[in-house]
Formats: structure tokens, C-alpha cells, sequence
């Protein structure tokens, strides 16, 4: 065989290991996802990780130090990695805030609820007490963001007078607790329950949304109340 061939074979085969190699981080977190969301983080052994993800435990330790820390790489990757996206399209949103609510929620939907990383809420609900650091790692990069985020929306819409004065701490809890219900109920019951039980995700969150804009609206008794208009500013 022509040298020249033999070179071009030589250059094509290190062209796919480089690839493969580029590839290996996304395949061991993709692994590290389904194996946490299916079997919790605890029950979940290294060796079973680099086995789905086609390498050698040695190789997912080149990568990501302890199981913990690919954890973090696992939630930065799904969930914590998105909120930069987020507070930019929060930033340039020029609808009501009504709007921008209905739009938060079924966004959430579609990038995380209907994903397997709606599976990392119901791991950590389980787990949290027996990792007490990956806890305060979660609290920080994902519920602390989230909740500052939802509080935001309203804060907005309350300084528009299109809410009416809230407390926002709690109030962001509203928002989050169908969403969660969500998630969990679409990783325990929602393929194990009656056709006249089964939840239509896009249909429930409709409904959560609207009644939560209901009672956050103003009224136009509400907005010609003195009172109320104090309370707003404040």
C-alpha cells in the first residue's frame, strides 16, 4: 500500500479518536443522569456509570474526580448551566408579565420537566439529609437562583401594576410547587395510573398558570384603592 495511503489512514483514524475523546465528557454525564435518576445518587456505582458510557472507571476519572463532583457536572449540565439563558430572555422580554409567567413555566417544561433532569428534584428531595453537601451545592446553584429568578417576574409585574403587592418569597414558592408536583409525579405515578388519573402536562400547567395569575392580578377595584396603590410601591 502507497505510503501517502497509509498516512491519510493513519491521519483518519487519530481525526475519530480525537473525536471520541471530545465525546466522552457528554457520554459519562448522559450515563451519570439516567443511572442517578433510575437507581439515586447513593445506590449508584462508578464502575456501572463508565460501563454505559462505554469506558473504563479509570477514563471517568480522568475526567471528573469523585462521583460527587460529576454530580455537580451532572446538574450544572441539565439544570444550573441554563439560568445565564434565563435571565437574559427575562432581560429582553418585552410582553406582559403574564405573558413572560406563561412563557417561565412551560419553558421549564420543555427543557427540564420533560427531561430526565426532572429526575434530579425527586433525587435530592430523597437524598438530601444523607448528602448534606451536595444539598448546600444544589441549594446554591439551583433552588437560590430559581427562587430569585420567579421572584423577579413578580417583582415585575407588581412595579407594572400588574400584580398586586405580594410577598415574594412565598410567592415564588406558588409558583414552583406545581411545577414540582410535575416532575415528581412524572417520575413515580405518571406511567403507572389510570387513563382517567393521567395527568396532560401542557393542559395542568394551563390551568396552575391561570389561577395563579388570577389571584395575582389587580382588579380595577384594586388599582383605584389608595391602598393598595401604597402597598404596590412599597
Amino acid at each position: 500500500m502507497p505510503t501517502t495511503k497509509l498516512c491519510e489512514i493513519a491521519a483518519t483514524l487519530r481525526a475519530k479518536r480525537a473525536r471520541r475523546k471530545e465525546a466522552r465528557p457528554g457520554e459519562l454525564l448522559a450515563a451519570a443522569l439516567e443511572l442517578f435518576v433510575e437507581k439515586g445518587f447513593a445506590a449508584t456505582r462508578a464502575e456501572e456509570i463508565a460501563k454505559r458510557a462505554g469506558v473504563s472507571k479509570g477514563t471517568l476519572f480522568l475526567y471528573f474526580s469523585s462521583k460527587e463532583e460529576l454530580f455537580k457536572a451532572v446538574v450544572r449540565e441539565n439544570i444550573s448551566g441554563r439560568f445565564p439563558e434565563w435571565q437574559a430572555q427575562f432581560e429582553s422580554f418585552e410582553g406582559s408579565t403574564s405573558d413572560l409567567l406563561r412563557y417561565a413555566m412551560t419553558s421549564w417544561w420543555s427543557l427540564v420537566g420533560d427531561t430526565p433532569a426532572a429526575g434530579i428534584s425527586k433525587l435530592m428531595m430523597s437524598e438530601a439529609s444523607n448528602f448534606p453537601d451536595l444539598a448546600a451545592f444544589y441549594e446554591r446553584e439551583v433552588i437560590e437562583p430559581g427562587d430569585a429568578l420567579i421572584q423577579r417576574i413578580l417583582e415585575r409585574g407588581m412595579q407594572r401594576g400588574e400584580f398586586r403587592s405580594i410577598d415574594l418569597k412565598y410567592g415564588s414558592y406558588t409558583v414552583l410547587a406545581p411545577m414540582l408536583f410535575l416532575a415528581m409525579w412524572k417520575r413515580s405515578f405518571g406511567s403507572n395510573v389510570s387513563p382517567r388519573t393521567q395527568l396532560v402536562p401542557e393542559e395542568y400547567l394551563a390551568v396552575q398558570v391561570e389561577t395563579i395569575l388570577y389571584g395575582l392580578r389587580v382588579t380595577p377595584k384594586q388599582r383605584s384603592s389608595p391602598t393598595s396603590t401604597q402597598e404596590s410601591n412599597q
